[in-house]
């Protein structure tokens, strides 16, 4: 708990609009592909066709749009926004393996990738000083 404190000191202090900008980006990105998951359900199973002897698979693609749709918008508001990216991750690091498994789609494997990685560095930095997290802890 106190490195999540000092890690929230930091951010705090070093924060400036272009992270919080990239943060909000990243919730509506990801806030897209859930709306674009959900309404072309055909597509996000022609996506898990590769996976589709695993058990579980449709519990799979009820789970990333969802998450998607809700981590999304948490993320551009900062609200639980490590949380929220946790439970991104396992979806990102599944949209980077479909791309071996499956057919490569380098366009798809560059956003997977760069959004993975963009999503670990909030992991670190946390929602910054202008999100609903830092809002609410000066309300206190």
């Amino acid at each position: 708990m106190g490195t999540i404190k000092s890690l929230n000191k930091w951010a705090n202090a070093h924060t400036n609009l272009p992270l919080d900008l990239l943060r909000i980006a990243l919730g509506v990105f990801l806030f897209i592909k859930g709306v674009n998951f959900m309404s072309n359900s055909e597509m996000l199973m022609e996506l898990f066709k590769p996976l589709h002897s695993l058990a579980g698979g449709m519990l799979i693609v009820h789970y990333v749009a969802p998450a998607h749709f809700i981590g999304g918008t948490l993320i551009a508001f900062g609200l639980l926004t490590r949380w929220a990216i946790l439970a991104q991750i396992p979806i990102l690091i599944g949209a980077i393996a479909i791309n071996f498994a499956g057919e490569m789609v380098v366009n798809n494997l560059i956003l997977a990738i760069i959004a993975f990685l963009v999503s670990v560095f909030f992991i670190f930095y946390g929602s910054g000083r202008h999100s609903a997290d830092y809002y609410l802890k000066m309300q206190q």
